[in-house]
């Protein structure tokens, strides 16, 4: 008799024991799936999640650059803006006013910097673009020549100008975006036509221009900025139309393409557009002088998208609106876009 209750008792408690162990097994499973949980929303998955449709997945790149700030005893998720910019030298601002609202209307770019404006600052229709929903801009102007202007939605401060060669042109602005990125915004000297500064004062003042900019480069190193802008030359061979017939043409002579790969070293700088688009022949201005500038494709891509190492592998998207180039009474030059999750 003892020992049937003992052997009921041990059965009862083995029973009680494995549903005590169950219980706390489920617990426990219970317990990490909410730590986990917590886990993957400190390091942003739960706000990219939440709004996935406004933001788009990062291309390779964690989404933990999403930030968790507290205010009011309540958690206030802050996420990264991926913003979208173009450049584009207009070739008269004022002149082309209808063409950059068009463009806007379309392409609806985040930040829009222009190239030769030819405007003082206080004649650029600045009003026309607030309308659209551009109310942030920075520039540097004159009449009739040169120009450069930021256009942003975005908030911006103006970060700078400088006088580069010492010419007194209107040729760089830069501004500053909340996120801490800084866009410089160049109009690079043509040239002139003929390669030699002995004879040719304006291809002087290009290549001196250059070295300017490199120098700069080497004394600051630039950090989280983007350089964009209608540079004047086309550096690759697959950047021109024929390479050998042009090796003695302005843009593409071996000095400059020389003078622009030391730019683009000192300050550490990714050509994005390439980084997106590395193979294949690609323009951006095609000569008024060519009767089917379309037909005959003898372009050059003289306008350019660099990004510094620390934020170049953020870009991507990059392209080209040759279409543009289509429409009545255009620039000689297209836009050139790309996309930066920052």
């Amino acid at each position: 008799m003892l020992y049937v209750v003992y052997d009921v008792s041990t059965t009862v408690f083995e029973a009680d024991l494995r549903r005590v162990l169950t219980v706390y097994a489920i617990r426990g499973a219970i317990a990490l799936c909410a730590l986990s949980v917590a886990a993957l929303r400190l390091k942003g998955w739960g706000t990219w999640r939440s709004s996935r449709r406004k933001y788009p997945p990062l291309r390779g790149r964690d989404p933990a650059r999403t930030m968790l700030c507290s205010r009011d005893s309540a958690l206030e998720r802050t996420a990264f803006m991926p913003f979208t910019l173009a450049t584009w030298n207009i070739n008269s601002v004022r002149l082309r006013e209808d063409l950059v609202l068009r463009f806007l209307r379309d392409a609806g770019p985040d930040v829009l910097c222009l190239q030769e404006c030819k405007s003082p600052v206080d004649r650029i229709p600045r009003e026309a673009f607030t309308a659209l929903g551009y109310p942030h801009m920075v520039a540097r102007g004159q009449k009739g020549y040169n120009g450069v202007a930021i256009l942003s939605k975005l908030p911006m401060e103006e970060a700078g100008a400088e006088d580069f060669a010492g010419l007194g042109h209107a040729r760089h602005i830069a501004g500053r975006l909340e996120n801490g990125v800084t866009i410089h915004n160049h109009y690079v000297p043509a040239g002139g036509d003929k390669p030699d500064r002995a004879i040719n004062d304006k291809f002087g003042q290009k290549l001196d221009y250059l070295t300017d900019m490199r120098d700069a480069f080497h004394k600051a190193a630039p950090q989280r900025a983007i350089l964009v802008g209608d540079l004047n030359i086309a550096p690759r061979e697959d950047d021109v139309w024929d390479h050998k017939k042009l090796l003695k043409v302005v843009s593409h002579t071996p000095v400059e393409v020389e003078h622009l790969a030391q730019v683009q070293d000192a300050g550490g700088w990714v050509d994005v557009t390439r980084q997106d688009i590395p193979e294949g022949r690609l323009y951006s201005w095609w000569s008024y002088r060519s009767p089917d500038w379309d037909a005959a494709d003898k372009g050059r891509r003289l306008d350019h998208v660099w990004a510094t190492g620390d934020i170049a592998t953020a870009a991507h998207s990059s392209r080209v609106l040759r279409h543009v180039r289509g429409w009545e009474g255009p620039s000689d030059h297209a836009p050139v876009l790309a996309t930066f999750d920052l």
